[in-house]
Order: structure tokens, then sequence, then C-alpha cells
């Protein structure tokens, strides 16, 4: 297989570089951050004109048919800027509407820049079982009913649309019985309390009350949904593992860079071999959760749903384990200034704390890949 990239994925990755160094810089960011939206209109408007909310959408909708592994290459861009636009959380949702069918209209604003998603997916008592859903869904005429409460939504008060997940069968934590629907943020019965994250980024709890939905917002078939919940789940973790080694790349770059500059007995601290093997090792453990990386974008579109899974999982557990070694190493190597709000190297660290925690933390996806057929006789 060829993992070179195309000259097209190469200009378009270079695009999103130069945007980012000349108008997304770290004191551009930090005032985003400090800003009461917490994001920037401009800065979307920016990704929009670069092609980067089209990239997801099929031709058919005005967007770009791009693949896991073309959006692997933007994330890693937007990863070493440490981006704090709601981009993930819409390209996600756009990935439930492109699986469930039917809501080409909503692809379009996506595409075009006009719609920004949010996926409210988890609960208070669910933590990474995504499948665990009290939120109900209750038959009432045409549509539904919601009633229930989702917990750190990204970017929830930021959408224009939330993709939620409720049960309209069965028991809590049953595979059968999930449905999703699309629901206008701003629907009557929805409540949304924003907040700001620990990497910056901003997320809300929501809920709903007596929140009423037609049978045109359920996504695929009422309580079918588990299969699309599922392999959207797998698509995200591709999207942050990504993103994970673009802020891999810039905080060791970051680091080595003050080990040129930062000195201890008259010579920088970057002389010392001890410290040199430090490095090498973060290199080390960033080239290896790239690996894994790019083979989950290549795998998620698998139709074989036990490869897709393992794979998948094998790769946000390597990511995780490389995020926290070289987060960690490099606000040793940093010594105080590390953990300090003035370097990108502590918003960086903290970054990979939270994509190590989304979607499954380390613990959670070991357990999955173990869990999945043939390990055993694999073993």
């Amino acid at each position: 297989m060829d993992f070179n990239l195309t000259q097209e994925q190469k200009q378009f990755a270079e695009a999103v570089r130069r945007w980012v160094e000349k108008d997304y810089g770290f004191e551009q960011r930090k005032h985003i951050i400090e800003s009461a939206e917490g994001v920037s209109e401009a800065a979307w408007a920016a990704l929009a004109e670069l092609g980067a909310t089209a990239l997801p959408v099929a031709e058919e909708q005005g967007g770009f048919n791009g693949t896991a592994v073309d959006m692997q290459i933007i994330m890693q861009e937007l990863g070493r800027g440490i981006v704090i636009e709601p981009y993930f959380a819409t390209v996600l949702g756009a990935e439930f509407l492109r699986l469930a069918g039917k809501h080409e209209s909503l692809l379009e604003q996506v595409a075009s820049g006009e719609l920004k998603l949010a996926n409210a997916l988890a609960e208070k008592q669910s933590r990474h079982d995504l499948f665990d859903i009290a939120t109900t869904a209750t038959a009432n005429g045409d549509g539904y009913v919601l009633n229930g409460t989702k917990t750190v939504v990204l970017h929830g008060a930021q959408a224009g649309k939330l993709i939620v997940s409720a049960r309209s069968s069965g028991a809590q934590r049953d595979l059968d019985g999930i449905s999703l629907f699309v629901v206008d943020a701003n629907a009557s019965g929805v409540s949304r309390r924003d907040y700001r994250t620990i990497d910056g980024f901003r997320a809300a709890d929501i809920s709903f009350n007596q929140v009423q939905v037609s049978a045109a917002d359920l996504l695929g078939e009422a309580g079918k949904a588990w299969a699309i919940l599922d392999q959207a789940a797998d698509y995200g973790v591709t999207l942050l593992c990504a993103e994970a080694i673009g802020i891999m790349e810039a905080i060791i770059a970051a680091t080595l860079e003050y080990m040129k500059t930062r000195q201890q007995f008259g010579v920088p601290i970057g002389k010392f071999q001890v410290l040199q093997h430090r490095m090498a090792e973060m290199f080390m453990e960033m080239e290896q959760a790239r690996s894994m990386a790019t083979l989950a974008a290549v795998k998620v579109a698998s139709d074989n749903v036990e490869e897709r899974r393992r794979t998948v999982s094998a790769a946000k557990a390597r990511v995780g384990q490389a995020a926290r070694y070289i987060g960690q190493q490099a606000v040793q190597l940093h010594g105080g200034m590390g953990v300090t709000n003035e370097l990108p190297a502590a918003h960086m660290f903290k970054r990979l704390t939270m994509i190590e925690l989304s979607l499954g933390d380390v613990d959670h996806h070991l357990a999955r890949f173990v869990s999945q057929p043939g390990f055993k006789q694999a073993a």
C-alpha cells in the first residue's frame, strides 16, 4: 500500500498550515479562548473558504468526497495549531448524516460552512459506553418526544443542529432500541449550559424536556441505530488520533527548540545526552502512534466490522499511550514553565489529555480490542 501523500493532499495540508501560522497563531488562539463566544466566526469562515468543511461531504452535496485518510491530513494540521473551532464536532456530525442518508440539504449546509453540528451522545452514567442511554424517545403521533440530559457535548452551544442518541425501546444498556435524531439546537424544550473545558474548547450540558421531533428527524431506522452510532464513533476516533499526531509533532518541536535555548551549567540543556535520549524516545513513540493512526484511517471504512473495531481501538490505545508519555516528558523537559499558560506546550498537553479521554480512553479501547472475535485465536 502506498502511504505517500498525493500532490493534492500535500497542497491542501500546506494551505491549512499557512492559514494556521498566519491567522491562528498562539496569541490569536488565546484571545479566542478568552472571548465570550470561545470560537471565531472569522476562523470558521476561513476554514470554509479553504474547503475544510466541504472535504468530508459527497460531491452531490457540494463537497469533495474526502476519505478518512484525507481527513487525517487536515486534522493533523489543526492539531499542530491546537485550533479550538467546532470543526471536529461538525464533521463527526456530518458522518452521522452520511451514514443515515436522506439529509442531503443539511450536508450541503455543512459543506458551505453555513451549518455547525454537535453530537449529544454521552450521559453522566455512560462514561465511554455510548450504548448506555437513559434519554428517552417516546412515540407521539407521527414523531417522538425526547426527554433526558446529555453531558460534555463538544461545542454543543455553538451548533445549529444536534445529533442526539435516545432510547426508543429496551433496557438502558441494550444495543437494540437506540434511535438517532437531528434536533434543532434552538427547539422548544432544549436548554444548553455552555462552559470551557481544560483544553480551551467549549462544551455544553444539554437537557431535553418534552422536545418534539418529527419522523423526518430520525436518522436511520427507529431502534436500530447502534450500527450507525458505533461506526460514526470509530470515524471520530480516527479524527482524534490524527489530531493527536499533529499536536505531538508540535510539542516535540517546541520542546526541542526550548532545549536549544534553555541553559544550565553554562550550556544548552540539549547538550546533555540523557535528555537527547528522552527526545529520541518521544520521537519513536510518536512514529509508532502515527503508524497506527494511519492504519485506522485506512481501515475505518472497512466492510469488516470486527476488523474496523479492532484496528480503531488498537490505534486509540496506542495514540493515547504515546500522547501521555510525550506530554509528560515535554512538561518535564520544559521544567516549571511547562505547566504555565504562557507556553504552547501546556496547552498542547491539555488537549492531548482531553483527546485521550474522548470517545474512549486507553483502558476502554484495550478492553474493546481484546473483546473482538478472533483475538484469542490470534494470540
